[in-house]
């Protein structure tokens, strides 16, 4: 997994858990409800297809 900053990961988080929040279809197979645990989860596991461009 790459390395990222705690403000990346933050972002990464937050806009998937939104996705989620908007009904978006999850990635993994969880019990979780809340999308903020079933995108942690998901980053956990690095599924998340967001990807972070420095320059």
């Amino acid at each position: 997994m790459e390395s990222y900053t705690r403000y990346e990961r933050a972002r990464i988080i937050g806009a998937r858990a939104l996705q989620i929040s908007m009904g978006a279809p999850l990635l993994i197979n969880t019990t979780k409800v809340e999308p903020l645990e079933i995108a942690l989860e998901e980053f956990e596991q690095n599924v998340i297809p967001i990807t972070v461009k420095r320059t």
